[in-house]
């Protein structure tokens, strides 16, 4: 009796999210699934497009099961009933929504279920409303009220939304894992700069932006392209990939820059990779709270990025430079301070990692698993945790 009755003390959380690519939302899962109380909750993931599974590995990896839903496209929707079934084998105490589309049909299967089997619904709001397709965004303003809790990861998504929707939602910026960040020594900038070829006195300019429109790298390109026709000792790293690989790459080629800005791909050490360089920049036309701005200041490289979302309330003068979104010229002449001016840098380098110390993901884990408390009593149902398995890796549907 008393291992069943401790069994039942723990709750069961799903997360829903629509892939596990190298995107902010995604991360934050990853770093959830690490900074859980594992003695409290069984967390579990799902995901809905099966291509979308680059995390899925790494978040498995932490002991968290993950359910891939297996659908080939937005269109395809076999996915919303092996929810369903996956919600009522799985008896969940909560399920935690993420990102529009996931989140505006996850909450109609949620809906579904008879009431004696019905999870709470948590809901995170990691977009910037307008920017989101309009169809998806009258879907999750129609769906909206079925959710019990609603969270925005910054100012700037919470300000973004409809009044009636920020009036139920409370902002809850996520953070990082500060701990893994800041054991990143000296010998990780020898590391990347051996990598990438980086020359003894050159600059080493890094992203970390997957590439998508919004990410701006038809600004970040041409700023480049400024700096290299002066002479200036600069070389560039982008990491991520995206739908705007091919054009992108045409870009850079078309600029001559194939020899000075390397495009990486998509990798798992992002972050090591700013930590390897000497200043972090990004060119976005909109964000919210980038992760990678949050990663920079947290191991100190001083950060150049567009004033939109909540990038301008994160870097301070001394920690970096803002310029205007969609001007390749005022990024130039920003990035050119920095490079010419090593003493700079190493002031707002160490200004960046004083400032990046309340970037805590523990407290924000906190924060939501007392959320989760409140909604749903510990005794609310069995453990009966299910094996997790990602489409690739095991051609699960």
């Amino acid at each position: 009796m008393a291992v069943e009755a401790r069994r039942r003390e723990r709750l069961r959380v799903l997360h829903l999210i629509k892939g596990l690519t190298f995107g902010g939302a995604e991360q934050l899962i990853l770093l959830f699934a690490q900074a859980r109380d594992a003695d409290r909750f069984d967390m579990e993931v799902a995901y809905v497009l099966r291509h979308a599974d680059q995390l899925a590995g790494p978040v498995a990896e932490t002991g968290v099961a993950v359910h891939c839903l297996g659908a080939t496209s937005h269109y395809d929707l076999g996915w919303l009933v092996r929810l369903r079934r996956l919600l009522q084998e799985g008896r969940y105490d909560v399920v935690h929504l993420h990102l529009p589309y996931s989140a505006g049909m996850g909450r109609l299967v949620v809906r579904s279920l008879p009431a004696s089997q019905r999870p709470k619904i948590v809901h995170t709001q990691h977009n910037i409303w307008p920017f989101t397709a309009s169809p998806v965004r009258l879907l999750d303003r129609l769906t909206f009220r079925l959710d019990d809790a609603d969270l925005a990861v910054s100012q700037s998504a919470w300000a973004a939304m409809p009044a009636p929707l920020r009036a139920r939602t409370e902002i809850l910026v996520h953070g990082l894992d500060l701990a893994r960040l800041r054991s990143y020594g000296p010998e990780v900038r020898e590391e990347i700069r051996a990598e990438f070829g980086i020359g003894p006195g050159e600059v080493l300019v890094a992203t970390v932006a997957n590439l998508r429109p919004e990410k701006g790298y038809d600004v970040l390109l041409p700023a480049a392209r400024l700096l290299l026709d002066e002479g200036l000792p600069v070389r560039f790293v982008a990491v991520g990939s995206g739908p705007l690989q091919a054009s992108v790459t045409a870009q850079r080629n078309a600029l001559g820059l194939e020899d000075h800005f390397t495009l990486a791909g998509f990798r798992r050490d992002g972050a090591r990779v700013i930590a390897g360089s000497d200043v972090f920049v990004l060119s976005s036309h909109h964000e919210a709270f980038p992760v990678a701005v949050m990663e920079a200041l947290a191991v100190g490289v001083p950060v150049v990025a567009t004033a939109v979302g909540d990038v301008a309330a994160a870097v301070t003068e001394g920690e970096g430079l803002l310029v205007p979104p969609g001007d390749p010229v005022a990024l130039a002449q920003a990035l050119r301070s920095l490079i010419l001016v090593p003493e700079t840098r190493s002031r707002m380098a160490a200004a960046a990692r004083v400032a990046g110390s309340r970037f805590d993901v523990s407290s924000a884990v906190e924060r939501v698993e007392r959320l989760y408390m409140e909604l749903a009593p510990p005794t609310a149902g069995p453990a009966v945790p299910l094996s997790g398995a990602w489409c690739h890796g095991t051609g699960r549907p």
